[in-house]
């Protein structure tokens, strides 16, 4: 049974019930079932939550609309996490889960999964880069890899592109290694998208945005009840922009995902959905790091007097991406212990992309702060050299290319809930297949490529003159012992089983425990170029894989839980097909021995104030063997024998304060250190990328909102402590701090308009990170809204 809540909103505000947003509440109350106001709750529907929770509109009158919902849009603790694989809510899934809600994406009008993300502590975007540069959705989860780990409803998302929110209902990130969930990967943990799919409720709904950078932005929801259990429904997004401090840069992007319900609210129900995503931008690789004299370590150069706005790339540089992805979801209720599901999923990514790497060396350096003139190698370290003009130049990396890719998954699970004598049990079984290929060729310049001017850097350089690579071998960039070749072909394909049981001893305690195994195929083949240099080089590797992980649970009532959790996760060689320039390479020394990591987690969750508000702190100690680092010049996935440690403390709050008034806020608290190292002196240091300290908050109130002058204002802020870029701790970026706001006003039921402004300090803050560059994040920027609803 689901709690009943009364939800008041101004006259005609009927897109504030559907979006769930809390800049049109009013007032929320409990319906009261017993004479204390606590509504009573199925004690094994609150352990053994498997249900769908639907959302009721009845419009009382003009002035009155009551929404029923289960719990509320801002306390995530009796949300679904999306997956089949994990049928629990967030409360009791023994792990931390942060979720940004629908509710709180319409607020801060998130339009990417990159600023999604920017609510959750603990995740840093960054940059890839290599002979087979990345760019794109570039995530590390306290502080570890996690391009590979970031999946849509469950299911992995292989694409290399910057994922638009349009079609998103919420994001979660799940914490720690998930492999018995998710299979390979999964070190610091995993990012799922839930979409919109379609429901019995018809909806119209269109967005408009714009003001600052040649913001212009356009999306639309439409669903349909075609009849008692079908529905389609089909969303839609156009944007184009710039961004604000920083010159040259553009995004021009286009998406549509229809999907279509058959079954709803039946036994066996099929959800059949598409997604098609278009981009044309220019990629931001950001701007130099360098070490001033006197100083003891290195820091972006737009700490020493460089203008933010300055870009060193190319009119040649270019990020063209077309994604699509066709899914089909199936569940079915064999009987009221056992249901069963298949999700199977088809993806086509192409990409053409051509980047620049700024590069500041020695000579640079010493000149911009001598008072001398600067210049800055475009193509990476190979070329640098000490230039005091802007030719001849280099056409080094990073090299332009074109990459096709396909991927198909298919996960089948069954949940059955039973009993053994006094035991309650919940079993979760299945097996996961899934293919991913990957075809990449390399371009070449035969014209060198400018240096630019450290101080006004000229991105028109003319043509460059771009050809095949076997057409310029001299081009090509060496990796290494594996040579210069102009293409590269792969493939990984993994067959999973999974099998976990939770054991209830009691109504309040109970024990999980569980494995997946996996067997991970691989191979990389190198092609073309100056064969009578570099020889063809052909690359496969085959790793058998076991996860366990067992948790303990505690739930003394249905308004808190306690666990503690151990997981561990293996990342084998040639996982990142798609989104690394060499996924595989020689076994030499613990190279091809795939990363492995242990999670020890302890933590509490609690739904209070008649689940008006959710909260959760864990502590937890994250353990990393043989260390996967990406090559800061080649962009190859190498192993090291590294060992790494990431623990520390982690908060969240979500929910209604007082009536009209949310709030969603987190913090984190972490303490890295490598533990031992093929490198002496970074035995001690701090894990790259780990802030030692990382905050959000956000906060909206709702002033009178029956009234025709009702009026919604509200903000927040993010901070991250500076982090360390390299394992040396010798390069560093200072501090992010970032000021949010907005204020919205409904003229109706169907009519909104709002207005956000981001950074409001208009500081210098460093989003995207890598090794030896950082990208200065947009200034102050103001975009605002207007919303229409039926």
């Amino acid at each position: 049974m689901s709690r009943v809540y009364r939800v008041y909103f101004a006259p005609l505000s009927v897109m504030g019930a559907i979006l769930l947003s809390t800049q049109a509440m009013a007032a929320i109350t409990p319906k009261s079932d017993t004479p204390d106001g606590h509504k009573k709750r199925n004690s094994k529907n609150a352990r053994l939550p498997n249900k769908v929770v639907s959302n009721k509109t009845d419009i009382a009158s003009t002035d009155e609309e009551r929404l029923t919902v289960s719990g509320h849009g801002f306390n995530t603790m009796h949300q679904s996490v999306g997956l089949s694989r994990m049928p629990q809510d967030v409360m009791h899934t023994p792990q931390n889960i942060n979720v940004v809600p629908q509710a709180l994406m319409r607020q801060q009008n998130v339009k990417s999964l990159d600023e999604a993300l920017r609510n959750v502590p603990g995740v840093t975007a960054s940059i890839g880069e290599g002979a087979g540069g990345m760019n794109g959705d570039q995530f590390l989860i306290r502080g570890f890899q996690a391009q590979n780990d970031i999946y849509e409803d469950g299911l992995r998302d292989f694409g290399v592109y910057s994922r638009d929110s349009f079609n998103f209902d919420s994001v979660s990130v799940i914490k720690g290694p998930s492999s018995e969930v998710f299979g390979n990967g999964t070190t610091g943990g995993a990012i799922n998208m839930v979409t919109k799919a379609p429901t019995l409720k018809n909806l119209s709904a269109a967005y408009f945005s714009g003001v600052s950078a040649s913001y212009y932005r356009g999306t639309l929801d439409f669903n349909k009840k075609i009849n008692d259990s079908t529905a389609f429904r089909i969303t839609g997004m156009g944007d184009e922009h710039n961004v604000v401090g920083r010159d040259y840069i553009y995004s021009h992007r286009w998406g549509v995902a229809p999907s279509l319900a058959f079954g709803l609210g039946k036994r066996a129900t099929l959800i059949l959905q598409y997604m098609h995503q278009q981009e044309n931008s220019v990629p931001d690789f950001g701007v130099p790091v360098v070490k001033k004299p006197g100083n003891s370590s290195s820091g972006p150069i737009t700490e020493y007097g460089i203008r933010r706005t300055n870009w060193y790339g190319t009119d040649s540089d270019q990020n063209a991406t077309n994604d699509n992805m066709e899914t089909a979801r199936f569940s079915y209720k064999l009987n009221k212990h056992i249901t069963f599901y298949d999700d199977l999923r088809g993806g086509e990514y192409y990409r053409t992309f051509a980047a620049s790497k700024a590069t500041c060396d020695a000579t640079c350096t010493a000149n911009y702060f001598s008072g001398k003139e600067a210049w800055v190698a475009r193509a990476g370290p190979k070329g640098a050299g000490n230039a005091t003009g802007p030719y001849p130049g280099s056409s080094m990396a990073p090299l332009p290319y074109e990459q096709k890719s396909w991927s198909v998954q298919n996960v089948a699970t069954m949940v059955a809930d039973f009993n053994t004598g006094f035991l309650k049990h919940q079993v979760v079984a299945g097996f996961d297949i899934e293919r991913v290929n990957d075809v990449r060729s390399q371009s070449t310049y035969t014209r060198n490529k400018p240096y630019a001017n450290l101080v006004n850097p000229n991105p028109y350089v003319g043509d460059l003159n771009l050809v095949p690579g076997d057409s310029n071998t001299a081009g090509l960039v060496s990796l290494g012992a594996l040579g210069a070749k102009s293409h590269s072909n792969g493939y990984g394909f993994d067959t999973g089983i999974f099998l976990f049981d939770q054991i209830w001893f009691t109504k309040w305690l109970s024990v999980k425990g569980g494995f997946r195994w996996d067997r991970w195929k691989t191979a990389y083949n190198m092609t073309g170029g100056d064969v009578s240099k570099n020889p063809d080089i052909h690359l496969k590797d085959t790793s058998n894989v076991f996860n366990p992980n067992v948790s303990l649970i505690a739930t003394p009532d249905e308004h808190q839980t306690y666990y503690f959790t151990w997981a561990s996760s293996t990342t084998p060689m040639g996982m990142y097909v798609t989104n690394g320039s060499v996924p595989i390479r020689p076994g030499t020394n613990s190279f091809a021995s795939p990363e492995k990591s242990q999670l020890y987690e302890v933590g509490a969750k609690y739904s209070i104030l008649h689940d008006r508000l959710g909260a959760t702190i864990s502590l937890f100690r994250l353990d990393k063997g043989n260390a996967i680092n990406m090559d800061p010049v080649t962009g190859e996935a190498q192993g090291s024998s590294d060992r790494q440690r990431n623990q520390g403390l982690e908060l969240s709050v979500g929910g209604i304060i007082l009536p009209g008034w949310n709030v969603s806020a987190t913090y984190a608290l972490y303490d890295s250190s490598t533990l031992a190292s093929g490198t002496a002196a970074n035995v001690g240091k701090k894990v790259q990328y780990v802030p030692h300290n990382q905050a959000t908050l956000w906060s909206v109130y709702n002033a009178f909102p029956t009234k025709p002058y009702n009026i919604a204002f509200g903000g927040g802020l993010t901070w991250r402590q500076g982090v360390w870029l390299d394992a040396g701790n010798t390069a560093r970026v200072p501090a992010n701090l970032d000021f949010s706001a907005v204020i919205s006003h409904r003229f109706n039921e169907h009519w909104k308009i709002s207005m956000n402004g981001y950074n409001l300090a208009n500081r210098l803050n460093y989003q995207s990170l890598f090794s030896n560059r950082a990208t200065p994040s947009a200034g102050r920027m103001f975009l605002g809204e207007v919303s229409v609803a039926y």
